[in-house]
């Protein structure tokens, strides 16, 4: 065949941080050593372009060097280009830019040096772009990078323009970008080989001495539902290759670097924000994505879909942060750590190999998984919620080390901490940081413990998603020897269509319910007890009080339930030193001849269920798995044990108290299916209130946590980092 084109395969290989080892572990089995067994046994025409984030190359360092070593070599070779990138795989859009320029130059650094690599080009996590980025990445030192053929025409590019690279600019700074074909990303390697090689004749035929570019997961060869089998055991990706070498005399297969080095750009462009098609679908609120799919399934089949197609798109990145609260938390508290991490490295007589560990650590916080969700967990897997605050809190810790905060002290603060407006307030000393929204219930929506790095509020509320509905029709079988994970529909456990339950507000910790009296605590679990008051997301006043040692929050509001006035005045008080807080409520207006129900909400994550070590008890007296759902009545006191965190949490009141606890569980989805993720333990002490005399009524009550089990598992050396 006389005409030709240059094809660019490149691979990214990803685990985030806080993922478990033998994830790790597996996707290493399952996808990247086969995966490199095959391509060693073809020739220097097989060349490839491979990105594998920084925590799995860490992991991979520690755990397979050899693997590295092997790649190494390949380096060398020139049979493979090392892409980089941004160190913790942060997406760009979402963390300052001084944060941008680090991550990707410090891990052009470490790849340089491990690996010998020159690196020119990077990887732009989940292909999240803004034209703003081009300035900060061009400074990093990077020359290319890959987008989707779907930022192209999102700016206009047609279909045949898009056999190449282009230019861009900001402030003056240059990036060249590719146009990665997501044809080729559902054709590989899902489609038989000929197909792929079909494919590309066409594009020779018509568009010759042109450059197709295929960028997408590594996971997808071995690591997703039935790929493993397909890929190597019935030989796919033997069979792909093979069929490139057959037909290397017009398929020229070539790095992005040898293509940016070879060729000139097709032209200049500029690209609106956006990130991959199906990315921009997930970020819709839930009925705008349902009512997109059903407008996509009853057009795509209509002979003028293809033109419409390219003037059809979804939302917009940043909206995660709307959609999913709890990321919005997650990012406002990373920018927290980041902005005093920046002003610390500002002031003299600072430790500044404390702020490298804290950068570190603020760059491993700021890896993106946990802070989206699409066709697998994110931000539904508490463990990378979890990993994320680790990091952060860490950062935080160290950032106090290195400043040289006194080892005891207390503080709180009246701020925007979560960009909304609205005043947040901070309560802190070295062994707990609680954050309130006044404006938002009076809740408690943060509570790290310092001392093992720990956030006990990283809980996640149930709500809607537009695939639920695929819950709701049932498990079915995809057609054909491997199906795309937007196709295949497989239930994990049964009976998840009855799991199915919403919340209609944030569960976290201080939430006030006012319910009917003889209300069934199966409805309160599940969301679908009726509010009888005002107070659980209405906004709540806020005052500081302060003593030398000793600091309190107190929140009040007037309200009402069943049309009844009252006012309740919450406080939280935390002292220098200590890791207890004490809780008091007054309310006021309480009727005399009525009894009113009343309950205050706290939540708990990262103290899974369904492990013996992780339990409810009462003093020594354990009352079962935290997942138990309990009725209690008349008790003073509750703890909650997690051996292997090494916390103990215990509740006590001054005065008799009914408690119901229930696990707050969600339905989502994974690479292996839909499934029931624990999410937070929920402890409801709960009373049936008379007013006194005067109308009153109060309670106090405390919550210690008690760290000194997994404090004495540490070395000396962290527990001083922690504290």
């Amino acid at each position: 065949m006389s005409n030709s084109i240059r094809l660019c395969l490149v691979l990214h290989n990803h685990q985030p941080i806080g993922n478990f080892d033998g994830v790790f572990e597996q996707a290493y089995q399952d996808s990247y050593l086969p995966f490199l067994d095959v391509f060693d046994r073809f020739s220097d025409a097989i060349k490839i372009g491979l990105h594998t984030s920084g925590p799995l190359m860490e992991w991979l360092d520690l755990h397979h060097p050899e693997y590295l070593d092997r790649l190494a070599a390949h380096v060398r070779s020139g049979r493979i280009e090392i892409i980089g990138g941004v160190f913790y795989e942060a997406i760009l859009t979402m963390i300052p830019g001084r944060d941008r320029v680090g991550q990707i130059r410090t891990y052009t650094q470490w790849l340089e040096n491990r690996l010998g690599a020159t690196i020119g080009g990077m990887w732009m996590p989940e292909r999240v772009w803004e034209q703003q980025l081009t300035s900060d990445i061009a400074e990093a030192g990077i020359r290319y990078t890959l987008l989707d053929d779907f930022h192209f025409k999102n700016a206009g590019v047609q279909q045949d323009d898009l056999y190449g690279y282009y230019v861009t600019e900001e402030a003056g700074k240059l990036l060249s970008i590719f146009p990665g074909s997501e044809r080729m990303r559902y054709l590989l390697p899902f489609a038989p080989p000929q197909d792929t090689i079909a494919y590309l004749r066409g594009i020779a035929e018509n568009h010759p001495n042109s450059v197709v570019v295929f960028g997408d997961d590594g996971e997808k060869f071995g690591t997703w539902p039935d790929t493993k089998a397909h890929v190597y055991d019935r030989g796919w990706l033997n069979d792909f290759f093979t069929a490139l070498e057959k037909n290397k005399d017009w398929i020229h297969t070539t790095t992005l670097a040898e293509a940016v080095d070879g060729l000139p750009p097709v032209g200049k462009v500029f690209l609106p924000e956006g990130s991959y098609r199906e990315m921009t679908e997930w970020v819709l609120p839930v009925p705008q994505q349902v009512a997109y799919e059903d407008l996509v399934h009853e057009l795509e089949h209509e002979p003028n879909w293809p033109r419409i197609k390219q003037f059809v798109r979804g939302g917009y990145w940043r909206n995660f942060k709307v959609r999913y609260p709890e990321t919005d938390e997650m990012y406002s508290r990373m920018m927290a750590v980041s902005q005093r991490l920046d002003a610390a490295r500002r002031q003299s007589d600072v430790d500044q190999a404390q702020l490298d560990l804290a950068q570190t650590e603020l760059y491993r916080g700021q890896c993106n998984c946990s802070y989206w969700h699409g066709a697998f967990g994110g931000v539904y897997l508490p463990h990378l919620r979890n990993a994320v605050y680790t990091a952060l809190i860490a950062a935080d810790n160290l950032i106090d080390a290195a400043v040289g905060q006194p080892a005891s002290y207390i503080d709180a603060e009246a701020a925007d901490f979560n960009f909304d407006a609205r005043q947040e307030i901070k309560l802190v000393d070295e062994k707990l940081l609680a954050l309130f929204a006044p404006a938002q219930g009076g809740m408690m929506y943060e509570l790290d413990v310092r001392t093992i790095c720990h956030n006990l509020l990283a809980t996640l509320t149930r709500r809607p998603e537009a695939y639920h509905r695929k819950v709701l029709a049932g498990p079915s079988a995809a057609g054909g020897d491997v199906a795309s994970i937007h196709d295949r529909v497989v239930f994990k456990q049964e009976g998840l269509d009855e799991r199915l339950q919403y919340d209609s507000y944030a569960r976290k910790s201080l939430i006030d319910h006012f319910y009917d009296n003889d209300v069934a605590p199966e409805l309160v679990a599940n969301g679908e007890a009726q509010e009888r008051g005002d107070f659980v997301d209405g906004a709540y006043e806020a005052k500081i009080r302060r003593n030398p040692d000793r600091i309190q929050v107190q929140m009040y509001r007037e309200g009402n339930a069943w049309g009844v006035p009252l006012k309740i005045t919450k406080g939280v008080t935390l002292s220098a030193g200590s890791s207890t807080l004490e809780i008091a409520y007054l309310i006021e207006g309480v009727p005399q001849d009525q009894p009113m129900h009343f309950a205050v909400e706290m939540n708990f994550a990262g103290l899974p269920s369904g492990a013996d070590d992780r339990y409810f008890h009462q003093g020594s007296d354990p009352l079962g798995q935290l997942g138990e759902r309990l009725d209690l009545h008349e008790m003073t006191t509750l703890g909650m044990t997690d051996q292997w965190l090494g916390i103990d949490v215990r509740w006590e009141a001054d005065q008799p108290t009914s408690m119901w606890t229930f696990p707050i569980e969600t339905v989502s989805q994974s690479e292996g299916g839909f499934e029931l993720v624990h999410q937070s333990v929920a402890l409801m002490p709960h009373w049936w209130i008379q007013g006194d005399k005067e109308g009153r009524w109060s309670v106090t009550m405390k919550l210690e946590i008690d760290t000194t089990l997994a404090e004495s598992r540490m070395p000396s050396a962290e527990v001083a980092a922690t504290t």
